[in-house]
Parts: structure tokens; C-alpha cells; sequence
């Protein structure tokens, strides 16, 4: 079953009987519960194509309502009767908001927030119902054998897919309701899929137009908001514009910038009138309507969406109601997509500020470097360095700590400093690997400490109080450039994977001896080893994202597979041989690296 694109990893389990999965209060739910449900049907016994639709369209709505309304985790169990009825069952932990669907006659937009969507449910379950538990409550529905009756007999493909919902369709008398009694739950399910993949807001704007001109209105228009404007701040311009007929898009757009939305008291998504733009549209355009829906997501404004009809007839309340759930899921998307944003600056900045800005030049020294995170968008677990440490001494590190992220950025956080500051007070390398292993024990037993007082005083222990691993694998070494040519190198890997020389004649050696990580044990005792980089010697450094590339259940590295890789190189510059260790590598495994990879040549010169 495919991977589920949520923050949080989905467990989820399912046999020929039935199904389950625990989904977080995530934009990206909707869409893996859809995905989870349709792979389940599609595997199991044969069913009519008109309930897989249905099961997932009903699934969608559950699962979004849920999400938006309830903000919590989501349960979902489903299953096939034995007379072929699809039952699901979605379940979250807010009991004492009830879900309530709109009674007869009653506008959409005036139905409670937390309602929104179980009118789309009542259309295709032949019974729904909601059950209250200790702790929570349950939506479920049951479908009948073979989906939802057709009323009208054969006709369309029952499923929207994105194209067709994308795709321009003429508006004419009665197509509203037609439409809406045939595609508008597939349209939404398709809509949630193709909005919650974005990670760009521009992006999920564009995207919007797109989707309602001119399915659902003549033109819309929408603004987004950041904290100033969100506190009564002028909206200005749009930030997209869209309308049926492109040479129209200026002016409304200039039309529009004249008289923004006002943002209103309170976080009310519902539609209110906004001022006809009538002479921006041209004489076929001098009537209409016009709507505003706020985009609200966790409680908080990001936008207004505003949507236009020409002529007299205006919306009717299912399109009022259809843009309103849209709208919803069109907020979840931009709300995601700024979550990602400001993670994404955030652990760039921190990944930065781990690094060095720039590898030192030195003399007699040539040198090439490969830093390949797995994750682009967060810190990664291997870091490097080489920088002057006085004396005509220069100093170089490769690590890997244990995990990624966070975790990973403290103990960086802490051990490149360190080395620096040990490194240019005279400490050798032996004793640089000392003290820093007695600092990071150091910081885990704070860390132990800490947790021990809050349990003491009666408190929970706040994120990082309690015991973590700190252990790091670091190759640390010395280069000291002689006057007549070559480089003295004292070198020790602490878990670190051996360092090897290769010299002019394609020989390759092994450098150094393994000893304990660091973080490990108290009080170990580290000891270093000199060795002579004589003129075209090169020394090749890297972490075990290149030693345990893996491919099937070989490895990158086995029956000395990196030695016989650099033993070609013979010849080779630093910056080749660098390129060459990278690419073969990458060929390994046949695909995108599973782990973080940095690979450090030094080449006496």
C-alpha cells in the first residue's frame, strides 16, 4: 500500500473484511484516507464502480469534516456487509460538538460550521448516524450494494477526474442542479486530492481559479492575507484574478484593487454580498452578483475568496453551499502550504548556521567536498568542516550523529563550535575527541536531570527534559603542509567509517583504527595516528551514506566495495574524484539516496 503524505506517520491495517487507520488532524487526511480506501476495494472481491466512488466521496467528506470541524485525530474503520453494503465509520475526540445536517429549506451558509459536508453524505448513504462515546463521537454511513440509485438512468462517467474538473463547461438553464446531482461530491473529492499536494500558496491560488471559472462563476478574485492585513490593514491588490474571458482580467482585477473586501468582525466563513464590479465586465457584465467567503483555517484568517455571476438569477444556495465547502479546503491547503514555508526557512536557517560558510584554502592542499542531505527541507544528521586552527595548522572534520532533524541540529549545534574553539586552543587531536565526548555525556545527563526535577516538582516534563541519546560518529584530523611538499595528517575516527589513501599508482590504504562513538562511554581515552600524504596522495573521507548504500541487500561498501571504487581514481583531481566516489553511489542503488551523504577528498599537492 502507497506511503500517506502526512506529517505524521498513518497506522493503518485492513483485511478482506475490513479496514482501519488512525489519520492526523491534517490537510493531507482527506486525501490518504480516499487513497486507502479505493486501494482496499480495488484489492478485495470485485465491487460496482459506482460504490468505489461513492465509498471514497463519502470517506473524503467524513474524514474532512472531521479534520476541519473537530481539529483532533481521526479513526476510520470501514468494511463490506456480507450483502455487499459499504459501512464506514469515522471517528474523532471532540464529543461535544455535534454534527448536524442542514434541515429543509435552510440556507446552506447558516447551517453551524461544525455541519458542513454531511448534506454530500446524506446524498449517497442510504442511512448515516452519529454515535456518542466516552471520550468521543462517530459519523458513520452506510452505502447500499451497488453505490447510489441514478435517477436520470446511464449517462457520464460517475468519477471527475482532475482534468474534467479543470476543463471549462458551458453554464445553461438547469445545468446547475443537473450538475450538482451528478459531479459536485467527485468534484470536491478531486478538488481536496489536487489542493492538498500543493506546498506553494501561489500555487493553491492559481489552482482555486482554475477550478470555479467557469464551473461554478463567472469570474472570482482572491486575497491573501498576512498578519497586518488579518488586524484590519488595507487588502489592496488581489493576488489573483480570474475571469471567462481573458481580456477582462485587468480591468476587473484594477476594479477590484478599488474596493478590496473588508475584513469583519469575527471568523465567519460563510458568504456575504460584495459590491458588483459592474464596469470593469462590459455591457453584458453591468448586472450580477457577487459573493465573499473568508478563508479560515485553525481559527485564523489567511484570505477572502470572492466570486461573481452575471446577470439577474445571482447563486443558487447549492453553489453558495458548494464554494463554501471549497473554500474550506482551499484554506486547509493555503494554511498547510505556509506551515511548510515557514518550516522550510526555518530549517534552512538552522542548516546554515550548521555548516561552514566556506572550506578553508590551504597550502599544498587541494580539496573537494560532496554534501548531499536526504531531506532538503530540514537539518540533516552529517555535517563537515576544515578551518584554520593557527600555527600553520589546519583542521578537518567529517560526522554523522544518530537521527535527524532537531536532534541532529543539537548535537551539530554543539560539537562543531567545540571542535573549533579545542582545535585553535592547541588541543591535539586525541584530546579534542576527549573532552568533546565527555561534553556531550555531559549534556545528556543534564537533559536526565532535568526530567528527574520536573517529575519531582509535579509537572510534565517539557519536550527535550527527558534522557536522549547523543552519540556521534566523527572522523577528526590534523593537516600540517611541509615546506619541501606533502602534509603531515593526524587523524582518529571515533565510529566513524576508516578513512582511505589512495596514492599515484592506484594503491589503497586504510588510515586510521576504529574506536568508540562518541557520547558512549565515560571517561574514554582516544588516541590518534600520524601518517605522511606525500605529493599526489589523496585522502578520501565520508560518512556511512555512501558505505551503506544500499542496493537489495547489498551494500555499497562490501567485499571493500569503496576501495576498489577510489582505486580507479588513480590520477584523478580531488574535485574528480569527489564527482566519481558521488556517481557511483548514486548508480548503486538505482535511485534517490535513503540516507545523508558527505564525502571529503584532501589531495597533496
Amino acid at each position: 500500500m502507497a506511503a500517506i503524505p502526512t506529517q505524521r506517520e498513518t497506522e493503518a491495517h485492513a483485511d478482506r473484511a475490513r479496514g482501519h487507520a488512525t489519520l492526523p488532524g491534517s490537510p493531507f487526511s482527506p486525501g490518504s484516507a480516499r487513497a486507502l480506501v479505493r486501494a482496499w476495494l480495488a484489492e478485495g472481491p470485485q465491487v460496482p464502480a459506482r460504490l468505489v466512488d461513492d465509498a471514497t466521496a463519502v470517506v473524503s467528506e467524513l474524514v474532512t469534516n472531521a479534520v476541519v470541524h473537530a481539529g483532533t485525530d481521526v479513526e476510520i474503520d470501514w468494511r463490506l456487509e456480507p450483502a455487499g453494503a459499504f459501512v464506514v465509520e469515522v471517528s474523532d475526540r471532540h464529543p461535544a460538538r455535534a454534527p448536524r445536517n442542514p434541515a429543509p429549506g435552510e440556507a446552506p451558509y447558516e447551517t453551524p460550521d461544525h455541519g458542513r459536508g454531511l448534506r454530500l453524505v446524506a446524498t449517497l448513504a442510504e442511512s448515516w448516524g452519529v454515535t456518542y462515546r466516552a471520550g468521543g463521537k462517530t459519523v458513520w454511513a452506510q452505502l447500499p450494494p451497488g453505490g447510489r440509485p441514478d435517477p436520470d438512468g446511464p449517462g457520464p462517467e460517475h468519477t471527475l477526474e482532475t482534468a474534467e474538473a479543470l476543463a471549462p463547461q458551458p453554464q445553461r438553464p438547469g445545468a446547475d442542479r443537473d450538475w450538482l446531482g451528478r459531479g459536485a461530491l467527485s468534484f470536491l473529492a478531486e478538488a481536496s486530492d489536487l489542493l492538498a499536494g500543493q506546498l506553494d500558496e501561489n500555487l493553491v491560488a492559481a489552482l482555486t481559479g482554475q477550478l470555479l471559472v467557469p464551473r461554478l462563476a463567472d469570474w472570482c478574485a482572491m486575497w491573501l492575507e498576512d498578519e497586518a492585513t488579518a488586524r484590519g490593514g488595507d487588502a489592496g491588490a488581489p493576488a489573483r484574478v480570474w475571469h471567462v474571458s481573458e481580456d477582462r482580467v485587468e480591468e476587473l482585477g484594477r476594479a477590484l484593487e478599488k474596493d478590496p473586501p473588508r475584513p469583519r468582525d469575527g471568523l465567519r466563513s460563510g458568504p456575504v454580498p460584495h459590491p458588483w464590479p459592474g464596469d470593469a465586465l462590459g455591457p453584458q457584465g453591468a448586472d450580477g452578483t457577487a459573493l465573499a467567503y473568508r478563508l479560515i483555517a485553525g481559527g485564523r484568517p489567511l484570505g477572502t475568496l470572492v466570486v461573481g455571476r452575471c446577470g439577474p438569477a445571482g447563486f443558487p444556495d447549492e453553489i453558495t453551499g458548494l464554494v463554501e465547502d471549497l473554500g474550506r479546503r482551499v484554506a486547509l491547503a493555503i494554511g498547510a502550504a505556509r506551515q511548510y514555508a515557514r518550516q522550510a526557512t526555518i530549517s534552512a536557517v538552522l542548516q546554515r548556521g550548521l555548516l561552514p560558510g566556506a572550506v578553508a584554502e590551504i597550502p599544498g592542499v587541494s580539496s573537494a567536498l560532496v554534501y548531499e542531505p536526504r531531506d532538503q527541507g530540514g537539518p540533516s544528521g552529517d555535517f563537515y568542516d576544515l578551518f584554520p586552527a593557527g600555527d600553520g595548522r589546519w583542521c578537518f572534520a567529517v560526522g554523522d550523529v544518530q537521527g535527524k532533524g532537531p536532534e541532529a541540529a543539537v548535537v551539530i549545534g554543539l560539537a562543531r563550535p567545540w571542535l573549533r574553539l579545542l582545535a585553535r586552543e592547541g588541543y591535539r587531536v586525541a584530546d579534542v575527541l576527549d573532552r568533546l565526548n565527555q561534553l556531550l555525556l555531559d549534556d545528556a545527563t543534564e537533559a536526565a536531570d532535568a526530567a528527574a526535577r520536573a517529575l519531582v516538582a509535579g509537572r510534565p516534563p517539557l519536550p527535550g527534559d527527558g534522557p536522549q541519546t547523543r552519540f556521534l560518529s566523527l572522523l577528526y584530523g590534523e593537516l600540517a603542509p611541509r615546506e619541501g611538499g606533502g602534509v603531515r595528517c593526524t587523524l582518529a575516527s571515533a565510529g566513524h567509517p576508516l578513512p582511505l589513501v589512495l596514492g599515484p599508482d592506484g594503491d589503497v590504504r586504510t588510515a586510521a583504527r576504529p574506536q568508540t562513538l562518541l557520547g558512549v562511554v565515560e571517561d574514554e581515552t582516544y588516541t590518534s595516528e600520524t601518517i605522511e600524504l606525500r605529493p599526489g596522495d589523496s585522502l578520501l573521507c565520508v560518512t556511512d551514506g555512501v558505505t551503506e548504500r544500499r542496493s537489495g541487500s547489498r551494500q555499497f561498501d562490501d567485499g571493500d566495495g569503496l576501495a576498489r571504487a577510489l582505486s580507479g581514481c588513480a590520477g584523478l583531481s580531488a574535485e574528480l574524484i569527489a564527482e566519481r566516489i558521488r556517481r557511483l553511489v548514486h548508480e548503486f542503488g538505482g535511485g534517490r539516496p535513503e540516507d545523508d551523504l558527505a564525502l571529503l577528498v584532501l589531495q597533496a599537492e
